[in-house]
C-alpha cells in the first residue's frame, strides 16, 4: 500500500474517507456526513457524558426518600417548634457529634419523654431524600395514641369485661399492624405499647393494619411492667404468650383479661413475664421453634374471642 492510499479508510458504513491525524478532532464537516461520529443529541448525548453509564442501565444518584410524608419532620427549628407545641412525637434522630441547638432539642425531648435516637448522617440523608435536615429528624405518629383509661373506658361502655392486647418490644411495623388488625376484627378494645424499643404508629403499621388503625386504639406507656400492676389492681388478669408446660386451649381465658405478646425471637422480657399472673404456650411440634409474633398472638386472641363467645352462649 502506497503512502497516499493510507490517507484514506473504510468507515462504518462501507464508505471510504480521509483518515485524520491521531488526536486530531473531527470537523463540522465530518458531522454533517455522518456514520460512526455522527453527534449524538438527546438522551443519547446525556448518557455518554454521564459518568455513571454503564452501557446497560444509568445509576441514578438519589436517596430513597421519607421525607415526603407527613409523619417526618426535618430541620432544627421545624422541629423544636413541634415539641414546643407538645405535639406527639414517637422518636426523634440526631446527627452523632451535632451541637448548637441540638443540645437544646435534646434537652426539650428528654424532658418530654421522647426517645432520642443518635444516628449517622448517611442515615439522615436517605430519610430527608438528601434535603437540608440540620442533624435532625422527628417521626410523628400515624395516628393518635389514646391513655390506658380510654381503653377501659370503651370496654365499659360496650357493657364487656376488657380485653387488651399489651406487645413487648415489637419492632416490625408489619406485625404491628397485623396484630391491629387481628385485634380489631376478635373484638379487643385496645392494644398497649412501650415508648422505646418499640415501632409506633407508622404509616407503614397503618397501611399493615388495612384500616384497623382508624378504630383499635392504641395506648403507649413508659413501662409495661408497671402497666401491667396497674391492670391487675384493676381486676383484670394478664396472660404471657411464652414457652411453657399450660397450652393455651387449657387455660382459663375468659373474664377481663390482658394478652402479652413479645418479639419474635427475644419473646417477652424477664420482668414483664413476673408480672405475669400465668404463661399459656402454643404447641411446636415441628422443627421450627417458633411463630411469628403476629401469628402467635392471632391464635391468642382468638382463642380468647372463641371462650368469650361460649361463655356467653352458656349465660
Amino acid at each position: 500500500m502506497s503512502k497516499s492510499e493510507n490517507k484514506y479508510r473504510r468507515n462504518s458504513k462501507g464508505e471510504w474517507e480521509e483518515r485524520r491525524p491521531r488526536g486530531s478532532k473531527p470537523s463540522r464537516r465530518d458531522f454533517a456526513k455522518g456514520g460512526r461520529d455522527e453527534r449524538p443529541t438527546g438522551s443519547a448525548r446525556d448518557d455518554r457524558r454521564s459518568p455513571l453509564n454503564t452501557g446497560r442501565a444509568t445509576i441514578e444518584l438519589d436517596y430513597p426518600s421519607e421525607a415526603k410524608s407527613a409523619n417526618i419532620i426535618i430541620g432544627r427549628n421545624p422541629v423544636m417548634e413541634a415539641l414546643k407545641a407538645d405535639r406527639e412525637i414517637d422518636k426523634i434522630l440526631v446527627a452523632k457529634g451535632a451541637e448548637g441547638s441540638i443540645v437544646k432539642i435534646v434537652g426539650m425531648a428528654k424532658d418530654k419523654g421522647v426517645p432520642i435516637i443518635y444516628s449517622e448522617k448517611v442515615s439522615l440523608d436517605r430519610i430527608s431524600g438528601g434535603k437540608a435536615h440540620q442533624g435532625v429528624a422527628a417521626y410523628m405518629p400515624a395516628h393518635e395514641y389514646v391513655e390506658v383509661d380510654d381503653i377501659l373506658e370503651i370496654a365499659k361502655k360496650r357493657g364487656e369485661d376488657p380485653f387488651i392486647i399489651v406487645l413487648d418490644n415489637i419492632e416490625d411495623p408489619h406485625n404491628l399492624g397485623a396484630i391491629m388488625r387481628t385485634a380489631e376484627t376478635a373484638g379487643a378494645h385496645g392494644i398497649i405499647i412501650p415508648k422505646r424499643r418499640a415501632v409506633g404508629l407508622t404509616e407503614t403499621v397503618a397501611k399493615a393494619s388495612a384500616g384497623a388503625i382508624e378504630y383499635m386504639p392504641v395506648a403507649k406507656v413508659v413501662n409495661i411492667a408497671q402497666t401491667l400492676e396497674s391492670l391487675k389492681a384493676r381486676g383484670i388478669w394478664v396472660a404471657a404468650c411464652d414457652m411453657g408446660e399450660h397450652m393455651y386451649y387449657d387455660a382459663n381465658l375468659t373474664g377481663p383479661m390482658a394478652l402479652v405478646v413479645g418479639a419474635e425471637g427475644e419473646g417477652i422480657s424477664r420482668l414483664v413475664k413476673e408480672k405475669c399472673d400465668y404463661v399459656v404456650s402454643i404447641p411446636m411440634l415441628g422443627r421450627i421453634s417458633s411463630l411469628n409474633a403476629s401469628n402467635a398472638a392471632a391464635i391468642l386472641i382468638y382463642e380468647i374471642c372463641k371462650q368469650r363467645l361460649l361463655s356467653q352462649k352458656a349465660d
